[in-house]
């Protein structure tokens, strides 16, 4: 099922409730910290990916034309960049070397792919969306080499039929797989009960993280010793960047309206996390759709939330950001 946020990037409208941008990345233990990806949205609609130092200077064209090139994924060793885009017909995956280069389309299952996500030894990449029939979306996974033989890890129990899994992101031993789940949409297209999940690699033992009526939307990211998770949490209007113990325990939140404050808050809304490789910051989208501002800006800030610096100077809507583990300036 379309996710009411990603349709809103593509068509430029307000922030999405389920996608604007490929997961990020997980980091990995003892990475350096490399250029951070993003997808800006252009005047005719179309989306291209960019790179950029962590401090936003030295932006790259990584893809160009008409097309909307969305969802970027470092792999671990930061040389290769999964990503969405739609230039074929239909959403599918699509790789590329991190200077943009060898621009692949991987899958062609002319449905619904969305938010890659590499495995840390690279041989998979997990996604969200749909490959056949019902069109809602669950995680797959599929052979980072050839694009065949897609896995479906999750489904839908008999008592929440139309239920979604977005947003896939391997922890950082490839053991686990993080997630966000709802039971469905209610009559004004918002998700129910949305919230964080994780399963074994294999789509077994899957279980709900975090609780309670806010939804818990794109993206989450597993800190680079897997010890924690980054998530957004919050109504439409006073989402928040929060972290919690990877089961799910000390959830905190860092930024966003706090419970007593109106929606929407002069802060906007805060989500699509990307930790840094060497664990120290994150990355977000500080989305001020809400407050009829078309602006969505990329900021970087502490692992506690401190020192939140906007690091975009041009306004614009962009998606998700990915950060690149273990790249150096060099590698472009």
């Amino acid at each position: 099922m379309f996710r009411k946020r990603f349709i809103g990037a593509l068509v430029g409208a307000i922030a999405l409730v389920g996608l604007v941008l490929t997961p990020v990345s997980a980091s990995y233990p003892g990475a350096a910290n490399g250029r951070i990806a993003v997808a800006v949205r252009a005047a005719n609609g179309s989306f291209n990916i960019y790179s950029m130092q962590p401090n936003g200077a030295g932006l790259m064209a990584l893809t160009s034309g008409t097309g909307r090139h969305l969802c970027p994924d470092y792999s671990a060793d930061g040389k290769q960049i999964a990503y969405c885009s739609d230039v074929s017909g239909a959403w599918e995956i699509w790789t590329m070397k991190q200077n943009g280069t060898r621009q692949t389309q991987l899958t062609d299952f002319g449905a619904f792919a969305i938010f890659p996500d590499f495995s840390p030894n690279g041989s998979t990449i997990a996604f969200s969306g749909f490959v056949g029939a019902p069109q809602n979306d669950q995680i797959y996974v599929v052979d980072a080499a050839t694009g065949l033989a897609p896995q479906q890890l999750t489904n839908c129990p008999t008592s929440t039929p139309n239920c979604f899994s977005d947003y896939p992101v391997w922890s950082p031993d490839g053991t686990k797989i993080a997630f966000t789940r709802g039971d469905g949409f209610d009559a004004d297209d918002n998700p129910v009960n949305e919230q964080v999940w994780i399963m074994n690699s294999d789509g077994t033992n899957a279980h709900a993280l975090t609780s309670g009526a806010d939804p818990k939307d794109q993206v989450p990211d597993w800190s680079p010793d897997g010890s924690r998770i980054a998530y957004s949490s919050g109504q439409f209007g006073s989402e928040g960047i929060w972290t919690m113990n990877a089961d799910g325990s000390n959830q905190r939140q860092l930024t966003g309206c706090g419970p007593t404050d109106p929606a929407p808050c002069e802060a906007g809304d805060d989500w699509g996390t990307a930790w840094s490789p060497d664990g120290s910051k994150i990355a977000f989208l500080r989305d001020l759709t809400s407050l009829g501002i078309p602006d969505r800006p990329v900021y970087v800030m502490n692992a506690d939330g401190s020192d939140a610096t906007r690091i975009t100077t041009t306004p614009g809507l962009r998606g998700v950001p990915a950060w690149q583990a273990r790249g150096t300036d060099s590698d472009q």
